[in-house]
C-alpha cells in the first residue's frame, strides 16, 4: 500500500469511531495525529520526486525541440550548399529528435496531470490533519464528557433498588431507640438520688423518735426509797 492510500485510509476513517473502539482514546488520537503527520511527510516526498521527474522530461523536451530546430536548420544550410548528403543526415537527425520531442511531450502531459492530482490529494490531507489536530481538544473533551455520564449511568443504577425512603425512616428510629435510652439513663438517675434523699428523711425520722423517748424518760417522777410511803 502506498503512502497516500495509507493516509488516504486514515482520513477516510471515522475517528469517532476508532476512539470508542480504543482503550484509551486521547493516545490513540495522538498516535492518528502522529501516523497522519509521518504519512503526510512522506507523500510530500513522494510528491516532490513525481515533480522532479516532471521537470526532468521538461528539460528532455525543451532540448530535443532545440536539436531538431537546429538540425533542421543544417538540413537548410546543406541545400543551400547543394550537399544533399549532408541535407539528408540533417533531415533524419531532426526528425529523431521530433519524433522524441514527442514521446516527450505525451510524457510530459501526462506527468502534469500525476503532479496536479498529487498536489490536489496533498492539500486535501493537509486539510484534514489540520482539522484532526485543530479538533483534538474538542474530541477528547466529548470522549471525557461520555465517560463521566456512564460513570453517572452506572452509579444511577447501582442506587436504582435502594429506597431513600425506607432508609430514612430506619436512621430515624435508630434516632429515636438513642434518645429514649440517653432519657433512660437519666430517669436512673433522678431515682436513684430520690431514693438516698429519702434515705436521709427516714434516718431523720429515726433520730426524732429517739429524742422524743428520751424527752419523755427525763420527765417521769422520782422512784421513792423503800419502806417510804407517799403522804
Amino acid at each position: 500500500m502506498g503512502i497516500f492510500e495509507r493516509v488516504s485510509l486514515l482520513v477516510r476513517s471515522n475517528i469517532n469511531e476508532l476512539l470508542d473502539r480504543a482503550e484509551d482514546p486521547e493516545k490513540t488520537l495522538d498516535q492518528i495525529i502522529r501516523d497522519m503527520a509521518d504519512a503526510i511527510s512522506k507523500a510530500k516526498a513522494q510528491v516532490a520526486e513525481t515533480i522532479a521527474q516532471k521537470n526532468i522530461v521538461e528539460e528532455d523536451l525543451k532540448e530535443t525541440r532545440k536539436l531538431a530546430g537546429e538540425w533542421q536548420r543544417k538540413a537548410e544550410l546543406a541545400v543551400q550548399r547543394s550537399s544533399d548528403d549532408l541535407a539528408r543526415e540533417a533531415l533524419r537527425r531532426s526528425r529523431d529528435y521530433g519524433s522524441n520531442s514527442t514521446v516527450y511531450e505525451h510524457q510530459l502531459a501526462t506527468q502534469v496531470e500525476v503532479v496536479d492530482k498529487l498536489k490536489a490529494d496533498l492539500q486535501a490531507l493537509q486539510s484534514k490533519y489540520e482539522q484532526i489536530v485543530r479538533s483534538r481538544q474538542v474530541l477528547i473533551a466529548r470522549h471525557r464528557t461520555a465517560k463521566a455520564q456512564v460513570q453517572v449511568q452506572k452509579v444511577a443504577a447501582s442506587l436504582a433498588g435502594i429506597d431513600p425512603t425506607s432508609e430514612l425512616a430506619r436512621m430515624e428510629e435508630k434516632i429515636r431507640l438513642a434518645e429514649a435510652r440517653a432519657r433512660a439513663m437519666g430517669e436512673l438517675g433522678e431515682s436513684s438520688l430520690e431514693r438516698r434523699f429519702a434515705e436521709l428523711e427516714e434516718a431523720a425520722a429515726d433520730d426524732v423518735e429517739d429524742e422524743l423517748a428520751a424527752l419523755k424518760a427525763g420527765m417521769a417522777p422520782a422512784a421513792l426509797p423503800s419502806g417510804e410511803e407517799k403522804s
